[in-house]
């Protein structure tokens, strides 16, 4: 069920409402779908993944929100690119599908993984970059939680995941590692 609660998310709403009108007074063939928070490698360095890499890496202060205990569900960005494809393959005109990780963790616990894979893919201490956190004022109309369903996805196109979040957080951070002239390039 649709319950805004920002007006971030209210614009993510009206645009699902708006396809379907379209569909409904034009005909047009389309199907929607939802994601949970995706990451991987490329993403600009403003969101939280690559944000605690590469602060990690500069032993900058590492940004939590609140008390670190929002929960998201973590997709990484070729499973993404999987369950579209399979949505416009084998989904039903006029359907939404939700498309997610089954990776909920709260944000702690994944700027904690992100320390701690840093810390073994370099030469960093672990407790020193753990040290790093800093908690910071939530941005208003934060949601506690995004949960995915992906059952029906799986259901009627056959799609699951295929990174689980450790496996997805160790190549984003190798390719953070590896592709330093592209994060100094945005």
């Amino acid at each position: 069920a649709y319950d805004p609660s920002s007006p971030y998310s209210a614009s993510k709403a009206a645009s699902d409402h708006l396809v379907r009108a379209y569909g409904r007074t034009y005909g047009l063939r389309a199907r929607i779908t939802n994601c949970s928070n995706n990451y991987g490698p490329l993403q600009f360095p403003e969101k939280l993944i690559p944000l605690m890499v590469l602060n990690c890496l500069d032993k900058k202060p590492l940004p939590v929100y609140g008390e670190g205990q929002n929960v998201r569900d973590w997709l990484y960005v070729t499973d993404h690119c999987e369950a579209i494809w399979q949505v416009i393959q084998r989904g039903r005109v006029g359907e939404t599908y939700n498309i997610g990780g089954s990776s909920e963790r709260t944000n702690l616990e994944v700027v904690r993984d992100v320390c701690r894979i840093v810390a073994e893919e370099t030469d960093h201490p672990h407790s020193e970059l753990e040290a790093l956190i800093e908690f910071v004022p939530d941005r208003p109309g934060h949601d506690q939680r995004y949960a995915m369903d992906i059952s029906k996805l799986k259901q009627e196109c056959g799609w699951e995941p295929k990174e689980s979040l450790e496996s997805g957080l160790r190549k984003t951070v190798r390719w953070y590692l590896d592709n330093d002239e592209w994060v100094k390039q945005v």
